[in-house]
């Protein structure tokens, strides 16, 4: 964790930032009608703590009040693993210098006034208003797995439990829900952090990560098609098991082999049937394909579209391509940003169009931010290194706005200056338009007590409260 002085923190707020919320908490007073002269000195005798926690509960409690049933019946996470540069994608800061936004220094206009991108996601530019970003996210971890682990399950690492995801989390609360053939959280391809995923919640929430490539000729979903056996020799080795099956034929109205022959005809529903059909996107257009992109990561996100028609709860994707850029920035940013923007832009498009993305909630980000300003020096030459003090978040549907953008960080990126955003606020609206109670208790295999998200008793979490500006 780093040791560098954060000015975002409630405990360190400038003068001028306990200022502006103080007025900012007078102006809600005077809108209600409930503002006289000694309300308003004792407003100003309060410590800028005070006012930020009454500015939290404010929040909260206005998110609270807009949400009267669950939005969200669907997540669709893309995790940018390694941290993706917020300055050279969606908070740019042209004009900064050379030493900050090397041969970048140029955004783009989109379809929201007043919102501006980097110049390599055209693609996103003509959908700003179907999305909204966080530019004031931020944390402390400037570790991989730690950094990880915090923005994918809104607790601190370090602790004495192994909290699930937020996909596991998902999958626990809408159990009784969803009773579909795919399992119901899906990685693709492989495990999106460095830590058990599913956490003291055990193997049942465990994500089913499909290896396999959605570009490739075939898309081999480990467990579900067999590499190298067609549906003909599979359908024969069926009928195979059921011609020599004796005992299932003699034992039908024994309970256990009535149980073993229901999980029997689910796989084969799985490898032959209806849910194997969920992963063949030969069954799409091939010019929707070509809008995606024929590359991995486009292919994936159709391939997501699909499952959540089907009604999967929880779709994670992992970018099949680091963004831990020390070296080779540039370059590997040319090289990925296009992939993103298209394959992005098109999920968000298709979903609008099919009527899922007002029930379907996408996100997008990595664990954290670059750091702005540019080493030049041997041997990156030219890279970014890991930052947490600012990244940012993108959001859409589920029951969030588009074309908003909340918090700022400076003229060169470097830190939040408007509206910090943590990860347990970020994780508490999730929960709030999923119909989750993120002060529900779960299940814990020693009895122990653990929640949802506990932000009141972990020791050193920060929280500026539920995003209702966006909901």
């Amino acid at each position: 964790m780093s040791s560098q002085h954060q000015p975002n923190q409630p405990s360190h707020l400038s003068r001028r930032e306990a200022m502006r919320r103080g007025a900012w908490g007078a102006a809600g007073m005077i809108a209600a009608g409930g503002l006289s002269s000694s309300v308003s000195a004792d407003e100003a005798e309060k410590t800028p703590e005070q006012q930020a926690a009454e500015l939290k509960a404010s929040r909260d409690s206005a998110a609270k009040a807009k949400i009267t049933q669950p939005k969200t019946k669907s997540v669709i996470q893309i995790f940018l693993w390694g941290g993706m540069s917020h300055t050279d994608t969606w908070d740019p800061k042209p004009g900064s210098g050379y030493d900050y936004m090397g041969e970048f220094d140029r955004a783009i206009p989109t379809n929201v006034e007043g919102i501006q991108l980097g110049f390599l996601f055209p693609h996103l530019a003509k959908q700003a208003d179907k999305y909204s970003l966080i530019r004031g996210m931020t944390h402390g971890f400037f570790g991989h797995e730690r950094a990880a682990y915090l923005m994918q399950t809104g607790h601190r690492p370090g602790g004495r439990l192994a909290y699930p995801s937020v996909g596991a989390v998902f999958t626990y609360f809408k159990r009784d829900e969803y009773k579909g053939l795919v399992p119901p959280y899906i990685v693709m391809l492989q495990a999106a952090g460095r830590f058990s995923e599913e956490g003291f919640l055990g193997p049942a929430y465990k994500p089913f990560a499909t290896g396999g490539d959605p570009n490739a000729a075939r898309f081999e979903v480990q467990g579900i098609i067999n590499r190298g056996i067609d549906d003909n020799r599979q359908r024969a080795r069926r009928e195979l098991v059921d011609k020599v099956n004796l005992m299932g034929y003699g034992m039908a109205d024994v309970p256990e082999m009535e149980a073993a022959e229901a999980a029997r005809e689910n796989a084969y529903g799985l490898i032959l049937g209806r849910g194997r059909e969920v992963f063949n996107l030969d069954n799409e257009p091939a010019a929707l394909r070509d809008r995606y992109g024929r590359n991995t990561f486009g292919q994936q996100c159709l391939a997501a579209r699909r499952m959540v028609e089907a009604g999967v709860p929880y779709v994670t994707i992992s970018f099949p391509g680091g963004w831990d850029t020390h070296g080779n920035h540039f370059p590997t940013m040319r090289r990925q940003c296009p992939m993103l923007d298209q394959g992005l832009a098109t999920l968000l498009a298709d979903l609008s169009e099919k009527d899922l993305l007002d029930s379907t909630l996408v996100w997008c980000c990595g664990e954290f931010g670059r750091t702005p300003k540019i080493d030049w020096a041997p041997p990156w030459n030219g890279g970014r290194h890991h930052y947490a003090h600012a990244l940012t978040v993108l959001v859409a549907g589920g029951g969030f706005k588009g074309g908003q953008v909340v918090g700022a960080t400076d003229e060169k990126g470097e830190k939040v200056v408007e509206r910090p955003v943590y990860p347990v606020d970020l994780m508490g609206t999730f929960y709030l338009l999923a119909g989750i109670d993120a002060s529900a208790k779960l299940p814990h295999p020693w009895g122990l007590d653990a929640y949802v998200l506990d932000a009141e008793n972990e020791e050193g979490m920060l929280s500026s409260g539920l995003l209702e500006e966006i909901i």
